[in-house]
């Protein structure tokens, strides 16, 4: 007797096979009947129609902190995704030294460059584990969904170098005892290393964060020691924008040294400047050329980001406002509110170029979120329009707005690649096989994005509503090529053996419902939140954990350790 057989679906398998009909029978953990199934099951589902595919693989997030007050890894969990990989960027909580300074440098890190607040972090993450082991040790059997962790760089940079992790290159002894770190964290079932150098990650003091203050000769270093483990991978962010010749030979030779595909964040398609996105998949060609393999992740959305003068991520890339957000919140408001601040701030600002530029214009931002009867007036306004009327600078109205709210004031910068010739861009770049649709940093910038509901967003907007791909390909993009790039055992296809990682979906209504702010978090804290449309079953492991969009509690997830769940991808020609 099975455990589970589920009925009357459209098969549609990872592959990109075309959808098919027939029944999925389950027993344990794994899928051991796929098509014509006879025989009894212990529970039968009816999915009516709609399409039974496998669990989402979600390959880019930063749930690192939130798994502790959130077991169901939500909203993940929601919109029918069933394994994530975190630990990107270099941004971990693990390892550790030891040393309470460096915990406490670690959480109020993340709570700048990844947007998590800093009350929440602290209520409930305890930050008590030295090994990477111990951390994963602490998280497995207690989640809802499959979940696997690289091993980042900052972490190890300050757990080894301490404060001189910040603004010094490592010695020779500091790299190699980094890299034993590196070694004695993946035995423990790290997936691999993470890093960046992008310019838009700064600490909680507005410094750079420690990744960044190392030479190429460290990152190679570190690199070098993925290739030592089966089944690793390797993550890095370079600095955003136009790509050329050195950022090619950089990601070029990590993957060489660490032997693994090598995944770079974040891919943005606009058909206002193809260029960049054009010069940024070339990498991958580069890399093929060398003998390397070089992916990037595809945004599947347009980013609509909500910013504010408190918290200050990616306002504070921009020249000649950044340094008073390392001021305390009472000395940058008088700083916000003097004329020759603000003067030096705007002539500054103005010159802006390059990936930042966008952040300084002021008058392209909406007023979304108040918190004074005095901007109540504005909600809804676009600062543009708050500074014509009032005869003042946008950046005289921006600021004025921000400091009636006591800089709370939420901003919308809204995407200029939301238009139909970008979203046709889009779709042609999430079939293109240089890249992976992922780059959701689901668990990060909770008050900032809702790219968290990615698969949603490519099932709903780009397949049921633009047609930009089909059913088969878009389940395909979004199961089987992730699972692959990472290396992940027995997911991402619906076949007999593999684990019954299953979501099923009507694909006549999916989507995601409105996004609007919640309260949930430890101390009080709050997120943006949305809710997926038609999707009425996910199982994970042979378990169901969500109905209609809404989690059980069901704790069905395996921690996913390289080596055991986890194979090696070669890389090259």
């Amino acid at each position: 007797m099975y455990d589970i057989i589920i009925r009357n679906g459209r098969i549609v398998d990872g592959t990109g096979a075309p959808a098919r009909s027939g029944a999925v029978a389950i027993s344990g953990e794994r899928i051991v009947g796929i098509g014509d199934v006879d025989g009894p099951a212990r529970r039968e589902i009816d999915a009516g129609g709609q399409i039974v595919a496998p669990g989402f693989v979600d390959v880019h997030t930063h749930y690192d902190a939130q798994v502790f007050w959130d077991p169901l890894v939500t909203p993940s969990i929601n919109h029918g995704v069933t394994t994530v990989i975190g630990g990107n960027c270099g941004f971990t909580i693990a390892p550790l030294s030891g040393r309470p300074e460096d915990a406490d440098y670690l959480v109020r890190m993340l709570a700048r460059v990844e947007g998590m607040p800093l009350e929440s972090l602290r209520a409930a993450v305890p930050m008590d584990w030295t090994g990477f082991g111990e951390y994963l040790d602490r998280l497995d059997g207690t989640l809802a969904i499959n979940t696997g962790f690289m091993v980042g760089h900052s972490a190890l940079r300050r757990t080894v170098m301490g404060e001189r992790a910040i603004g010094h290159h490592a010695s020779a002894d500091e790299i190699a005892a980094m890299q034993e770190l590196l070694r004695a964290s993946i035995r423990a079932g790290g997936l691999g290393f993470s890093s960046t150098i992008s310019t838009t990650h700064l600490d909680a003091e507005g410094q750079p964060v420690p990744s960044r203050h190392a030479a190429e000769e460290e990152l190679i270093a570190l690199a070098s020691v993925v290739s030592e483990f089966p089944g690793t991978t390797l993550e890095f962010l370079p600095i955003p924008g136009l790509f050329g010749e050195q950022t090619y030979d950089l990601l070029t030779r990590l993957s060489l040294a660490a032997q693994r595909p090598l995944n770079w964040n974040a891919i943005i398609p606009n058909a206002h400047a193809p260029e960049i996105h054009r010069s940024q998949i070339a990498a991958s060609d580069y890399a093929a050329a060398r003998g390397a393999r070089v992916v990037g992740l595809v945004m599947a959305d347009a980013p609509h980001l909500r910013l504010n003068m408190l918290g200050g991520v990616l306002i504070d890339s921009v020249e000649g406002i950044a340094e008073y957000f390392r001021l305390p919140l009472d000395d940058r408001c008088r700083a916000f509110a003097d004329p020759e601040v603000r003067r030096r701030i705007g002539e500054r600002a103005a010159g802006q170029a390059g990936h930042a530029r966008k952040y300084a214009q002021w008058q392209d931002y909406e007023i979304v979120e108040v918190f004074s009867e005095e901007n109540r007036r504005w909600l809804g306004r676009m600062i543009g329009e708050v500074a014509a009327e009032r005869g003042v600078s946008p950046l005289d109205a921006i600021l004025d707005v921000a400091l009636a709210d006591e800089l709370r004031t939420n901003f919308l910068l809204r995407s200029i690649a939301d238009d139909d010739a970008s979203w046709a861009m889009r779709g042609e770049v999430w079939t293109d096989d240089r890249v992976v649709i992922g780059a959701s940093d689901a668990g990060a910038h909770l008050d900032m994005i809702d790219t968290f509901a990615f698969s949603s967003k490519v099932l709903g907007e780009g397949v049921r509503r633009r047609k930009l791909l089909s059913l088969e390909e878009a389940v395909h993009r979004l199961t089987q090529v992730p699972a692959e790039l990472i290396g992940i055992r027995d997911r991402g296809c619906l076949r007999e053996g593999a684990f019954a990682d299953i979501v099923i979906f009507d694909p006549d209504r999916i989507g995601c419902g409105p996004t609007s702010m919640r309260f949930d978090l430890p101390a009080g804290g709050n997120r943006l939140y949305c809710d997926p449309i038609g999707v009425s079953h996910v199982l994970v492991n042979g378990r169901e954990v969500a109905r209609d969009g809404v989690p059980n509690g069901e704790l069905a997830g395996t921690m996913l350790r390289s080596g055991r769940d986890t194979y090696s991808v070669t890389i090259g020609r």
